[in-house]
């Protein structure tokens, strides 16, 4: 009877979302404040139709691309998270393992072990993501 209530809890515990790490990223970023102010003419939604990537701390998401964050682990000496990550595209799905840093107030970049196979491809998971300030996920 103790194993099975030990095993119950085990499953529980495996199946329980990973809690995010303190201080983790808030609110909804793009890649330029171009395109957060897009975002705020028209729609986030119609920014993401366009091709553009959006990061949260959900992780990314764009139309046929997402990254969803399953564990974020805060450092200590610096304003850096390392995030572990399920990406998915049409017809393949693959891990990655991403530093997320915030750079200022409004800037966060993004640094993916993932390596870019094609050097014209962009640079995968990674690059700079601005804070667009009134904008919310669709």
């Amino acid at each position: 009877m103790a194993f099975r209530q030990t095993l119950c809890v085990s499953m529980l515990v495996a199946a329980s979302p990973a809690p995010a790490a303190e201080d983790f990223i808030e609110g909804v970023y793009l890649q330029s404040e171009e395109l957060c102010a897009k975002a705020k003419k028209e729609t986030l939604q119609n920014v993401i139709d366009a091709g553009n990537i959006v990061l949260s701390a959900h992780g990314l998401q764009s139309v046929e691309y997402n990254c969803e964050f399953l564990q974020v682990t805060k450092a200590t000496l610096s304003p850096s998270w390392a995030v572990t990550a399920i990406c998915q595209e049409p017809g393949f799905v693959f891990p990655d393992v991403l530093s997320v840093t915030q750079m200022s107030p409004t800037q966060i970049d993004l640094v993916s072990v993932r390596p870019v196979v094609d050097e014209s491809e962009q640079a995968g998971n990674g690059g700079s993501y601005v804070l667009c300030d009134g904008v919310a996920l669709p």
